[in-house]
């Protein structure tokens, strides 16, 4: 038998400790690879759905707010600003592109969007059926909503009030669906997209009113304050819908046409009474440091699972040293060098460590495919559950590294054994 073969033989001979060790060391990794994945996954994520978005123009209150309403679509606005700032926005020399955003309503869980057809564009999307919008009340909808749904050109919908599923629906005023996007992998794929006029004729206190068109900086009196999800601020409320000045958005995504514009742009929208510019690179950065937090937790529980994996596997083998040492007495005296019973401890160790590595890592990613096949909110993360992550490759070293700390001081007893006394006790 060769001293590989006597390795997991030793290995074999104690199931239960064996078990136990390639159990914890397999939870322990399996945990860091959940949270190397997940949070790789949801980097790439929010950073593709915000690419070519510079900043996200809206009402007064939290810029992570608008950030979250208005590029990942998972939040309510704070409220609405005039329709004439969209026309100033776009006079501005530092702005290359400028998209309305009129939010409010939803259908089954897919949020309704009023805006342009150079929104499809913005995200890159091109139609995979039917035709783009020209008119109020047709729609465009993602790839997720047409797989979710079921819908094709020529289907008709009623959206619902707010971005929950549940809310009261607007069943006199119905959307037909006119075209379907290609996937893109995107927050496109998850949105319904029609004409702004069409979320203005859904609500009573919207319709019929004429364009604006101001150039000039929105008033602060202007700005309407909403309590509900976007243009939604209550359908008890008396409009003077034939008023320029009643027309509305809930906010408006801006590329910047240089580098330079970052600097004066955001500072010139910020010192309007009526309007808020946030930046979707900074306020994504500021919620990954709240996310952090729980990774970090979660990284930790992982070490420590992975610490007790080497901890067990240090007794394991201490105790199984004593056991054996009758038999590495009658090796050495058979003609094995010390530096071979070095080698059976340390490769009895590095296979329980290797093996509760690589059953970590499976189990890792075999846990993210599964969340991503089960929660529809996390659907993303199913195309990139089989994605190996930078960071496993050390997480598999340091479960490696574990096993042969816990190998080193039994492999240094064994190759001080007595052989003579050893013998001799029997």
């Amino acid at each position: 038998m060769t001293l590989a073969g006597l390795a997991f033989a030793y290995a074999r001979r104690r199931p239960l400790s064996t078990v136990l060790v390639v159990a914890l060391a397999a939870l322990g990794v399996a945990i860091a690879t959940l949270t190397l994945v997940v949070s790789a996954a949801l980097e790439r994520r929010l950073a593709s759905d915000a690419r070519g978005i510079d900043l996200v123009v809206g009402a007064k209150g939290s810029p992570l707010q608008l950030v979250l309403a208005g590029v990942y679509h998972v939040d309510v606005p704070p409220g609405n600003i005039p329709h004439a700032s969209l026309a100033w926005l776009r006079a501005r020399p530092g702005v290359a592109g400028a998209w309305p955003l009129a939010l409010g309503d939803s259908v089954r869980g897919f949020r309704i969007v009023g805006t342009e057809p150079a929104l499809a564009e913005l995200y890159g999307a091109s139609l995979a059926a039917g035709a783009m919008f020209d008119a109020p009340m047709q729609a465009v909808i993602g790839d997720d909503v047409a797989r979710m749904t079921g819908w094709a050109p020529g289907a008709a919908f009623a959206g619902t009030h707010g971005l929950a599923e549940g809310g009261g629906e607007h069943g006199e005023n119905a959307y037909t669906v006119v075209g379907v996007l290609a996937p893109t992998g995107r927050v496109v794929d998850r949105l319904v997209l029609t004409p702004v006029e069409s979320v203005w004729d859904v609500h009573e206190h919207h319709a019929g009113a004429g364009r604006a068109a101001s150039p000039a900086p929105p008033d602060a009196q202007a700005t309407r304050r909403s309590s509900a999800d976007g243009v939604h601020d209550g359908h008890d409320r008396d409009e003077n819908a034939g008023d320029d000045a009643d027309r509305e958005l809930t906010m408006i995504l801006v590329r910047y046409a240089s580098p330079l514009a970052a600097a004066s742009l955001p500072r010139e929208i910020n010192e309007s009474s009526a309007l808020v510019a946030a930046s979707p690179a900074f306020e994504t950065a500021r919620l990954f440091t709240v996310f952090g937090v729980g990774l970090d937790l979660l990284r930790v529980f992982a070490a420590v699972l992975v610490g007790a994996a080497a901890l067990l596997l240090f007794v394991a083998l201490a105790q199984a040293l004593e056991e054996r040492r009758y038999d590495l007495a009658i090796l050495r005296a058979l003609g094995a060098r010390p530096r071979d019973l070095v080698f059976v401890l340390l490769a009895e160790s590095l296979a329980l460590a290797a093996g509760g590595a690589v059953l970590g890592i499976v189990l890792g990613h075999a846990a993210v495919a599964s969340i991503g096949a089960w929660l529809p909110a996390a659907a993303p993360l199913a195309g990139a559950a089989w994605r190996p992550g930078a960071g496993e490759a050390v997480v598999v070293a340091l479960a490696l590294a574990g096993g042969i700390l816990a190998a080193c001081w039994p492999a240094w007893r064994a190759s001080r054994l007595d052989v003579a006394a050893t013998l001799a006790e029997g």
